[in-house]
């Protein structure tokens, strides 16, 4: 766009706050003066009532710059983004010329703003000779744009000047109206992108700002809670090496374009889709380098549970907001989303694969390789449960395939933290008494196997902490107890604890709740979806209603769907016209229930090789009776011996084997049959493999075979899987690897410390790792404090959470030989002569510059690591002085 229109373009509401800023807030008996004013007098960048100092002046420029190239379009762009910088310091120090200028208020505004402008830019002409053509013509017009408001801004302030000069005031006001006018009626693109992307956001953090944290809905308490607050940092798990350093979700997309994030139901998917949309939208300062990925995107959030009527039709980008039924999809600038994606400024979130009917994921990979095609710069992040597609599902499109890790010690006891805090009420007694309950399960989830291994995601934690307090102290055993025991909790306690029986007219105990939703529940899935038409669902609950006596005479079929809907804690109406269930748990749950109970043990074998039927499978496992458990996994070891591919035959003797979990009383010679078909899949032959075996849970752990005999890939699977199933129990079985001669090996040991407790894993399985060739992960105190103990080790990777302070005191200084640091770990770099034996510093990426001149005088340091992007200050003088080598390429064990 030509440097004048964008001067026509800027609105009045754009330049005048910052016009404002260069002058006093009240000049000397501003609107009573009988007497022209000085401009040098006015001016709050020079005299006596300098507040604006030179740095200050350009940010008041550069923002102006900064609003003439919003106003001209993505595609109408006035000067290449490098030379905005340039326009900006020359416009500020012409605007400083004002401060020079030997005229008063009066005389300003006789002159005229292009006069006046003129007059500016011949006090220093060469300030725009470094300057493209275009870029000073930009610096003319705004400069001219400025002084037409500068001086309607004198106008304003003086009614003497305004008196004088009555004709000039009222042809400054008619120019910025004109203006004004124009703009409204004819907005740029990108102003109304603008507008509505500050709309959208907003709406981003109303809608995804909050979580349910499941069990806290008693007497007095709310039943969603602030993300912040609820919000659980957990951790990825390790790449298809094994070798990756631990890394909190929030960074998935830290140096990653494209992610498939695997995770098990529960493991807080959704919720850190929910995190990183309202991160994004909110566009705060201060993220960090990681969270650096996200500054300027837009997110766009696609559940495709919600997509499940578009199955035909996935929608096109203009029609996301639609899709999910957002209620700005009429309002979005028609073209935005194009826009957005083409400039490559989308956060892509698509949420929940698993729950894609099978038969149309094939669909849904065609239409996400379509847009990724088509918009190949932005940033994608999809989730899926492990194993609803296979491994490598997105290779050919660039993605990386990482999983959440199983929550460790830490994070267990900071969700029970989180979760008592968010409980807690203003009354003392009861602050007391969570006070008491909160260290009460600490303790417990800490000493019980059984707790523990329960307590392996958020939701199951959330479960265990609403049931610890419901039952006061008591919690179930098993997996289906603790379900039976929340569902209670959910249909019965929920209202009798609120004092909410009957607030309707209906009063259902919890029985007949439970064989309506299990029904309810069966036919989502026997449809294959997440979500049913409100409609649908109530037609359902009038089938069912004439075989639950207890039901059938309390009101019509409408009538009792609204208060399974409102009152039973398990329904939901995510928008109006579709319910679901708050959690897929409770539908795989209850719909394993129904199938059992109207015989359908054929229908969950066949079934069984379908990724959505696979927790119901356990479940139904769970709820069976003896006869009806051993003829099902029967059936499923004989289904997996035909299978004819070997991919099927693993998933389902899996499946068979994860089942035994909830097998309470089963016939030995099925038992038997099970194992054995399971132990000719260990070790695993692969990472997916692994990551299945971790899903059977602990009694894989007795199946694992130790280091001897096994390939270092075998090894490493092996250990691999250990450390996804983790509890104490699985301590051992890492140790015996503690002396394996593959490196990759230990450097996986030494990773999978932070899965289990500091103290005991240390002496367990660190001490036992000698030799110096792996690097140590250390990301907490307690780690650093504990390899102190055991006399230090010669290679260290250090989380950005520690310190220089930290590291000087806690690193055992003769034995240190190889350190890894993140590159803004210190401004300078003396500190580390401290280490008289350190050879070699590898160094993470930082997007800031790094100065390391402060390592010429290091004795010992020979060797220095850094990405090969990495900007350097004096880049020449390092090369000279150490052996630079690819930080990227150097992995834990090298």
């Amino acid at each position: 766009m030509d440097a004048a229109a964008i001067g026509a373009r800027l609105a009045s509401s754009a330049v005048v706050p910052l016009v404002r800023k260069l002058f006093t807030a009240d000049g000397p008996g501003a609107g009573l003066v009988d007497r022209p004013v000085k401009i040098s007098g006015l001016v709050t960048f020079s005299g006596e009532k300098r507040s604006l100092g030179e740095k200050e002046l350009q940010k008041i420029t550069a923002e102006l710059v900064r609003r003439a190239v919003v106003s001209a379009g993505a595609h109408e762009r006035p000067v290449s983004a490098d030379e905005e910088e340039a326009v900006a310091i020359a416009l500020a120090h012409t605007v400083q010329c004002l401060g020079n200028l030997e005229m008063d208020d009066v005389q300003a505004v006789q002159l005229g703003h292009k006069a006046l402008a003129k007059r500016l830019r011949d006090t220093d002409p060469r300030t725009t000779y470094h300057l493209s053509d275009d870029a000073a013509r930009l610096h003319d017009v705004l400069l001219e744009v400025a002084c037409l408001h500068i001086l309607h801004f004198f106008t304003q302030r003086s009614t003497f000047v305004a008196r004088t000069l009555v004709s000039h005031s009222s042809q400054l006001a008619d120019s910025i109206a004109r203006i004004d006018l124009l703009l409204e009626r004819t907005p740029s693109v990108l102003a109304e992108d603008t507008i509505f992307e500050a709309r959208y956001a907003e709406h981003i953090i109303d809608k995804h700002g909050t979580l349910t944290i499941y069990g806290i809905d008693f007497t007095n308490s709310p039943d969603e809670w602030p993300l912040d607050t609820a919000y659980l940092s957990l951790e990825l798990g390790m790449d298809k090496r094994g070798r990756q350093a631990p890394i909190r979700a929030e960074y998935v997309l830290a140096g990653r374009d494209r992610v498939l994030l695997r995770g098990v139901a529960g493991s807080g998917k959704t919720t850190l889709v929910q995190w990183l949309a309202v991160t994004t939208a909110r566009q705060g300062a201060g993220n960090g380098r990681h969270l650096a990925p996200l500054s300027g995107r837009v997110p766009f959030v696609l559940a495709l549970r919600t997509l499940t009527h578009l199955w035909h039709d996935l929608p096109t980008p203009g029609r996301f907001l639609a899709a999910v039924r957002s209620p700005l999809a009429d309002a979005q600038p028609r073209g935005w989303t194009d826009r957005v994606l083409r400039a490559g400024r989308g956060l892509l979130l698509v949420d929940g694969v698993d729950e894609v009917p099978e038969k149309v994921r094939d669909r849904t990979k065609v239409w996400l390789r379509d847009l990724i095609s088509a918009y190949p710069d932005n940033l994608w992040l999809i989730t899926s449960r492990p194993s609803a597609v296979r491994d490598r599902w997105l290779e050919a499109q660039g993605f990386t395939e990482l999983s959440l890790a199983p929550m460790s010690r830490g994070d267990v006891t900071h969700f029970i933290r989180r979760w008592h805090t968010a409980a807690r009420s203003g009354d003392d007694a009861e602050r007391q008494l969570l006070d008491t309950y909160e260290h009460s399960l600490t303790a417990a989830v800490r000493t019980k196997g059984d707790l523990s291994r329960l307590a392996t995601n958020p939701l199951m934690c959330g479960l265990i902490c609403a049931l610890h307090r419901d039952r006061r102290g008591y919690l179930p055993r098993a997996r289906k107890d603790l379900y039976d025991a929340a569902l209670s909790m959910l249909l019965s306690r929920r209202d009798i604890e609120r004092a909410m029986s009957a607030i309707d007219g209906i009063e259902l105990t919890e029985e007949p709740k439970t064989q309506l939703l299990q029904r309810l529940a069966y036919k989502f899935l026997l449809n294959g979806k997440s979500e049913l038409e409100r409609t649908q669902a109530e037609r359902i609950i009038a089938q069912t209603l004439p075989s639950v006596s207890a039901a059938v005479s309390q009101g019509t079929a409408q009538e009792i769907f609204r208060h399974l809907l409102l009152r039973s804690g398990v329904l939901r109406e995510p928008v109006p016209g579709t319910i679901d269930f708050i959690h897929r748990t409770f539908q795989d749950y209850l719909g394993a229930k129904a199938a059992v109970e109207e015989g359908d043990l054929a229908l969950l074998v066949l079934r069984a090789a379908d990724s959505q039927w696979e927790d119901v499978i356990r479940m139904a496992i769970a709820h069976a009776r003896p006869s009806e458990r051993a003829e099902l996994l029967a059936e499923l070891i004989a289904r997996g011996d035909t299978a004819n591919t070997p991919r099927r035959r693993t998933q389902l003797h899996l499946l068979a084997m994860a089942s035994l979990e909830h097998a309470t009383q089963l016939a030995p010679s099925i038992r038997t049959e099970v194992e054995r078909r399971a132990s000719a899949l260990i070790p695993p032959k692969g990472v997916s493999e692994a990551r299945d075996l971790a899903q059977v849970g602990p009694v894989v752990l007795e199946l694992l075979p130790g280091p001897d005999g096994l390939e270092p890939e075998a090894a490493s699977l092996t250990v691999q899987t250990a450390m996804l199933i983790g509890g104490d129990a699985a301590i051992p079985i890492l140790a015996r690897y503690a002396n394996c001669p593959d490196p990759g090996v230990r450097t996986q040991l030494a990773i999978a410390w932070h899965h289990f407790d500091t103290d005991q894993y240390a002496e367990d399985v660190i001490s036992q790792m000698t030799g110096d060739d792996i690097y140590f992960d250390v990301v907490t105190l307690a780690e650093l404090g504990a390899l102190q103990n055991l006399g230090g080790r010669a290679r260290l990777r250090i989380g950005e959470g520690l310190g220089s302070n930290n590291l000087l005191a806690g690193i055992v200084h003769r034995k240190l030989t190889h350190l890894w640091l993140q590159s803004d770990q210190s401004v300078t770099w003396y500190w580390l002569a401290a280490f008289s034996q350190l050879h070699t510093l590898i160094l993470d990426h930082s997007p800031t510059p790094v100065d390391l001149s402060s390592l010429a005088a290091h004795p010992t340091l020979r060797t220095i690591g850094i990405h090969p992007d990495q900007i350097l200050v004096d880049a020449g003088a390092l090369h000279e002085r150490f052996e630079v080598i690819d930080a990227s390429k150097v992995n834990g064990a090298t």
